[in-house]
This record gives C-alpha cells, sequence and structure tokens, in this order.
C-alpha cells in the first residue's frame, strides 16, 4: 500500500494552530513562514513516498542482521540514507553553525512524521542522530563540537543514547558501566549497553555513542552518572578517522516489530579499554542525557502519530474496494464495499479524528517549543517552555497509547485478513508497541505528568491551560452553530473533569502517593485526550472561519465533522477516565501481592 502525506493537514495545523507567521517573526526564522513549509513539505514528501516508503514491508520481511560483529541493514537502506543525508534532510532543525538549515521545529516536525510514516525502523536512525545533536549542542565542549556536530548534522556521521544495561533499565541509578580518567582529559570506558538503537549498522561511516558510565570514586546513584562520546571509530586532529576504538557489537536482538532497526548489545572495552571524551561535567551526565531523551520523547510521540496515520490510510484503502455484505440502509442492494457499513465507519472515523487531534496537539507543541527557544522576549520564552514541558509527557504518552489503539482497529477494518501477514495492516500494529515502552514507558511518562508537571507547582500550569480551553469554548458557543456548540458542550465536561482531577492530584501526591500514582496513567490519558480535543475545537473555528471566506469547501467540511466525531467519541471518554482516578485508587492497591 502506497503512502500518501497529508501535508494539506498538517499546512492547516500549522498556519491556524500553531501560528507559523508569528513563528516566522521570531529572529532566524524570518524565512520560515508558510510558503517556506508547504515547499519543504513537498520537497520531504517526495522522498519519503518515493524512496523511504516502499522499504517499510522489505525491511520487515528480510530485516537486518548480524554476522562476525558486522551488522548489515535491509537491501535499499543505505542508499535511502545517503539520500536523506544528502538532501540535508538530518539537519534540517539544526544550527546553520554546523551545517544544518536552521528551520524551526513546528517544521521540523511534519517532516518527521512523514519519515516515521514512510518506514519507522528506517527514521529511527535520524532520530537518535538528532538526541546526541541536541546533547552536543547543550553541553559538549567547543573541541568536541567541532569535531563531531557537522558530521552529524550533514548526516555523515550517526548518533546512539546508550543509557540500558542488562540490570538498569528505567532505573538509571544501577548504571555500572565505568570511566576511567587516563590523565590525558580522555577516558577509558568498560561495560555493556543493550538495546541500543542502529548501535551498529552499514549506513554510515561513523557512529558516535553517547554513554552513560561512573567515574571512579562518583557519588553512588543517578548523582554519579556522567556522559561520554565513545566514537566507533577514532577521529584526527584533521578530522579524518583513524582506528577503530574499542566498542563492539557482540548480538542484536530478535525483535515483535521494527525488525529492520538494528538494536544492538554493544560492548565497551573488551581489548584494553574504550577511549571516551567527557561531555560537560563529570556527574552531570544524567541531566545531560535528559536533553536527548525529551527531544526524543517528543520525537516519539510523533512516531505514534506516524504509523497511526500509515495504518489509517491503508484501512480506508482497503474499505474501499473489499465487498462484504449489504449495508443495513438498503441503499445498495447487492453485497458493497464494506466503507458502507456504520461499524466500519466508526472504526476508520476513530482512526481520523485521533490522527488530526494528535497532530494538532504535537503542532502547537512544536510552535511552543521554537518560541521557548528563541524568542527575544525572555518572558514569552519562559511561558513557552513551561507548556512545552507539560505537553512532552502528552505528545509522548497519549500518541503512542493512541497508536496502539488506531493501529489494532486498523488490523479491525481488515476483518480476518488483518491476520494474515501479506496484507501489511499486522505490521504497524507490531511496530506501534515498542513506542509505549522507549524512551520512558507510558507510566513514566504520567509519573512525570504527575510529579513535576502538575504537583510540582500547586496544578497552576494545568489550570493556566484549563483556562485557555474555557476561552475556546467560549468562542465556539459564540460562533453559533451547531457543530461548534457540540464541540463546546464535550469540551466543557472534559475540562471540569479534568480541574477536579488536577485538584486530586496536588492533595494526593506527597500525602498519599499511591492514590496519586495508581491513577497517573488514567490521568495522562485524559489530559492528552482533552488538549487533543482542545485543539480540535480550535481546529473547527478555523475551518468554519475558512468556510465562511468559500475557501476549499470540502476540506474545511470534514474538517468540521472531524472535529465533532472527536468531540463526541472520544472526548467524551474523559469523564470516565476522571471517576478512574478520582474514585478508583483503592481497587487498583487493595489486593495483597500473595494474591496474584
Amino acid at each position: 500500500m502506497t503512502y500518501t502525506a497529508p501535508i494539506k493537514d498538517m499546512l492547516f495545523d500549522m498556519e491556524h494552530l500553531a501560528q507559523i507567521d508569528q513563528v516566522a517573526q521570531i529572529p532566524g526564522f524570518e524565512d520560515a513562514g508558510l510558503e517556506t513549509a508547504q515547499a519543504v513539505l513537498e520537497e520531504c514528501a517526495k522522498l519519503c513516498e518515493g524512496v523511504v516508503a516502499p522499504l517499510n514491508v522489505p525491511g520487515d520481511v528480510n530485516p537486518s542482521s548480524f554476522k562476525d560483529g558486522v551488522v548489515t541493514t535491509t537491501p535499499g537502506f543505505a542508499d535511502a540514507f545517503k539520500q536523506y543525508a544528502e538532501g540535508g534532510w538530518q539537519g534540517l532543525q539544526h544550527p546553520t553553525d554546523f551545517g544544518g538549515q536552521g528551520l524551526p521545529k513546528t517544521i521540523g516536525a511534519a517532516c518527521i512524521e512523514m519519515l516515521n510514516s514512510a518506514n519507522l525502523s528506517f527514521a529511527l536512525c535520524p532520530l537518535l542522530t538528532d538526541g546526541a545533536i541536541e546533547a552536543l549542542l547543550t553541553a559538549g565542549s567547543d573541541e568536541l563540537k567541532s569535531t563531531y556536530l557537522e558530521k552529524l548534522v550533514t548526516g555523515e556521521w550517526t548518533g546512539t543514547m546508550n543509557l540500558t544495561e542488562p540490570q538498569a533499565g528505567s532505573d538509571l541509578a544501577l548504571v555500572r558501566t565505568k570511566a576511567e580518567p587516563q590523565g590525558d582529559g580522555t577516558y577509558k570506558v568498560f561495560g555493556t549497553k543493550i538495546f541500543i538503537t542502529y548501535g551498529e549498522h552499514d549506513m554510515a561511516d561513523n557512529i558516535v555513542h553517547l554513554v552513560l558510565a561512573r567515574v571512579a570514586g562518583a557519588p553512588e546513584g543517578v548523582k554519579g552518572i556522567s556522559l561520554f562520546v565513545v566514537p566507533k571509530f577514532l577521529v584526527n586532529q584533521d578530522g579524518s578517522l583513524g582506528e577503530r576504538n574499542d566498542v563492539h557489537c557482540v548480538s542484536i536482538e530478535h525483535k515483535m516489530g521494527i525488525k529492520a532497526s538494528p538494536t544492538a548489545v554493544l560492548q565497551f572495552g573488551d581489548n584494553g579499554g574504550a577511549i571516551g571524551y567527557l561531555v560537560g561535567e563529570e556527574n552531570r551526565g544524567l541531566e545531560y542525557m535528559f536533553i536527548m531523551m525529551n527531544a526524543a520523547r517528543y520525537a516519539v510521540g510523533v512516531q505514534g502519530l506516524a504509523v497511526a496515520e500509515r495504518s489509517y490510510q491503508h484501512a480506508v484503502a482497503y474499505a474501499k474496494e473489499r465487498v462484504q455484505s449489504r449495508p443495513v440502509d438498503g441503499s445498495v442492494k447487492t453485497s458493497a464495499t464494506i466503507i458502507h457499513h456504520p461499524d466500519v465507519r466508526r472504526m476508520l472515523m476513530t482512526m481520523r479524528a485521533s490522527n488530526e487531534g494528535c497532530r494538532a496537539m504535537a503542532t502547537t507543541a512544536a510552535a511552543a517549543y521554537d518560541a521557548a527557544h528563541h524568542h527575544p522576549d525572555p518572558a514569552v520564552r519562559q511561558a513557552n517552555q513551561t507548556f512545552y514541558e507539560f505537553m512532552v509527557p502528552l505528545v509522548k504518552g497519549y500518541s503512542t497509547e493512541m497508536s496502539l489503539e488506531v493501529t489494532s482497529l486498523g488490523v479491525q477494518v481488515h476483518g480476518g485478513m488483518g491476520f494474515i501477514e501479506e496484507t501489511g495492516a499486522a505490521q504497524y500494529y507490531r511496530d506501534a508497541k515498542i513506542l509505549t515502552i522507549y524512551e520512558g514507558t507510558t507510566a513514566i511518562q504520567a509519573n512525570d505528568l504527575v510529579g513535576r508537571k502538575t504537583a510540582r507547582d500547586g496544578g497552576q500550569t494545568a489550570k493556566a491551560i484549563a483556562a485557555q480551553i474555557e476561552k475556546t469554548e467560549a468562542e465556539l458557543n459564540t460562533s453559533g452553530t451547531d457543530t461548534a456548540k457540540a464541540i463546546a458542550a464535550s469540551l466543557s465536561l472534559a475540562r471540569q473533569a479534568f480541574v477536579k482531577v488536577v485538584d486530586f492530584m496536588v492533595a494526593n501526591a506527597k500525602a498519599t502517593p499511591n492514590a496519586a500514582y495508581a491513577g497517573s496513567v488514567p490521568y495522562l490519558m485524559l489530559t492528552g485526550n482533552l488538549v487533543a480535543g482542545w485543539q480540535m475545537g480550535r481546529s473547527a473555528l478555523a475551518a468554519q472561519a475558512q468556510l465562511n471566506l468559500g475557501q476549499d469547501a470540502a476540506f474545511m467540511q470534514a474538517k468540521l465533522t472531524t472535529a465533532k466525531f472527536y468531540a463526541e467519541h472520544i472526548l467524551a471518554r474523559v469523564p470516565g477516565q476522571a471517576d478512574a482516578v478520582l474514585h478508583g485508587a483503592d481497587s487498583v492497591m487493595e489486593l495483597p501481592m500473595d494474591m496474584f
């Protein structure tokens, strides 16, 4: 099944929700308005649709392989990556000082969505490189930046994140990889890292590993972790590649999904020690790694949206060609294509509305990121940073959980044929599952939302967002249309439920933590649902305004219909989710452990 990038919907969100013309007023982004966005998206779509998407099924059927320490990627991947790098796509959002294009995240996020819709396994390589670039830009010395950044930004080299060890998954306090200072500014690194995405491959000349390790004598726990650059090949003074470093892939994992992406076990220091270079200061590694992780968490949320969009397109194509049963309304006297059937339409609308809601939420968050990092007014930067930080666990947590629902519906639309691998529907479902796990599970995102983003400031940020939502409700109610009023009614009920839950979390996060955290994931899901629903309400207002101007009637009417469906079928779940949080904590913890 072919992939068609949803450029029109992306541009609608950029123009009407993210206000890209305001982003283009920020110094450095003057040339990054709607016209530029359209040109970039159209060019990106050519690469994603024509080069990367056709490799998706072959990558699943013929994944990366490992032999004698060498990883060989799926045929076609290396050439596609070369085209990706030569097109400047790796550097799209990164500074021009290091060979990037310096475009805003508002545009870059849409390109990330396209790449991941085209081929989730392929897109993981650039995603990890983006994280490495962010960490070095923030904490790397001038020497590290001059040695590594331009090669990473141009895609000539790729990057990895090395956190996890066999005994240290989400609990990084248990990291045992050690780093020994050598007296010349370098360190020797010893240890094993697992689950390293693109930790070894044949698509680039060098791989720049960013590795968490402990220096001898460092404090116990997370306060004693440092971050190191450990390249696959050492780099000579003139920038050329030198000898092979003592870091080797010893195996790759056999996985449920994202099969073409090599997930490596890396061994550091088997032959005397891998040479590493300290990033920033000793014992501040976790702080720097979180820079990578926050960048990656947003991107993983976009991955959820991306695979859900691909699944939706696949399901629609099948529903329009699969003939089965007469329609219940008698509109066709013989068996008809299944898109005639109400429940198939319900599933397709759930998929469509979920995707549009998450895309709107992610695009709005991207614009906040751009303002937070580049706006000249410190107060505007701070306000947008607070909003963006609140949004990251929602984009990551809600969008990835949404992708599981949507890709499952994609299989369901296909009926029994969805369970057959040859139709391709199952791959999206299998690929999507990892998204709720890596870069912090949904529970970790939810804990972050409860502790750092809600309880810490007494619910101020959450309630400020609720106040903005209330303003959107008022605009919808005064717009005069039945559709707008229906959306406003659902939005109001959801917002009121949200505020009650925020109060509950503030009151209980410290006083009775089990009560609060038993409802942390439902709280994340209802908050993500509400914020996506709010953006759908804003979309409806914008679509109605465009309709009144006579602009693209079919598209704008579809936006209104989809927003109304979201309000009536998806946003309507929030009050029930709130009840589970407010009244359901006891039953979560009540059963004695030995009864499980």
